[in-house]
């Protein structure tokens, strides 16, 4: 795998340099009062750049009225599966690189084991493939190499993204039925959860669609990240250019949680309207943009030999 930044502008280097800094000192300061063996053991593998910021490929919008701005997006691979619990191990890590002042970039972090990489890698997911091929290795504990990839044949491809898109998008469809169906009683609490729903399976479909891999994360904004990386066109559906508009969608991202167990979560008609109309055109772009990745697969199905 590569390891070279020299692609990067110097202060890019310098915050993901601050970054493997963070990650490791979170991550030691999440194990100190482990007793478990599998605590006491627990390493940091890799860590590897992946996506836009990898391929050359990023985007920096924050200057102009769409505002857009790519993550760094961070494949972590550690000893153990019991290390890649989020909300345990990595979401102080997570936290501390959104506030600090040094890191100017947003940066999505996914956490898997080095055997859950592996096994994907040997059943072709593309999404890991891509990073084996395309990533950066910004630290590494041994220099043992990610399994080589077995790719899948455009049938299997085919096959596979087809049975996500019939899976996956009718939830999102009738999440945001049932939130329209709330919002007509007034029950904005369960509203706010189904349309988090909704938008969190619009985000599932697309990602399994075109990488076979969504992360187990009800966080919207990591999961519209991973998205807008994929296609840039789904960036439009939420303008960043207002500061209501992003306020909205940061409450409809804790109602997850909280508009199931908080007393205090409040959510207002005026901003389901606009999350309501949103989630209708993510649906809308999603599956046009998964109608598209499937016809091309399609097309390199019966080509490929018999």
């Amino acid at each position: 795998m590569k390891t070279s930044l020299d692609h990067l502008p110097h202060r890019k280097q310098r915050e993901l340099a601050r970054i493997v800094e963070v990650l490791h000192e979170e991550f030691e300061d999440a194990l100190k009062e482990g007793t478990a063996d599998f605590k006491k053991r627990g390493r940091i593998l890799k860590i590897i750049l992946f996506g836009s910021y990898a391929r050359g490929t990023w985007v920096d919008e924050s200057h102009t009225k769409k505002g857009y701005k790519s993550d760094y997006d961070l494949l972590i691979v550690v000893n153990s599966r019991k290390l890649t619990d989020f909300s345990t191990y990595w979401h102080k890590a997570q936290d501390r690189l959104m506030h600090l002042p040094e890191i100017r970039t947003p940066v999505s972090l996914i956490v898997h084991s080095r055997r859950e990489v592996n096994t994907a890698l040997y059943d072709g997911q593309y999404f890991f493939v891509e990073i084996r091929r395309d990533g950066i290795v910004l630290y590494e504990l041994d220099d043992e190499p990610l399994a080589e990839p077995r790719p899948r044949t455009p049938a299997d491809a085919l096959r596979i993204a087809t049975g996500y898109f019939e899976d996956r998008l009718p939830h999102a469809k009738t999440f945001v039925e049932g939130t329209q169906f709330f919002v007509s009683r007034r029950r904005y609490k369960e509203a706010a959860f189904l349309l988090h729903q909704s938008i969190e399976q619009a985000y599932a479909a697309l990602l399994l669609v075109l990488t076979s891999y969504s992360p187990a994360s009800h966080n919207l904004r990591h999961l519209r990240g991973l998205g807008e990386e994929r296609d840039y066109r789904i960036a439009e559906v939420w303008p960043r250019d207002q500061h209501q508009h992003f306020a909205w969608f940061n409450i409809l991202n804790e109602a997850y949680v909280k508009a199931r167990y908080s007393e205090h979560y409040e959510i207002s008609e005026e901003a389901l309207a606009w999350l309501v109309e949103r989630a209708h055109r993510l649906i809308a772009e999603v599956e046009a943009i998964c109608v598209e990745h499937l016809e091309r697969l399609r097309k390199q199905a019966k080509e490929e030999p018999d």
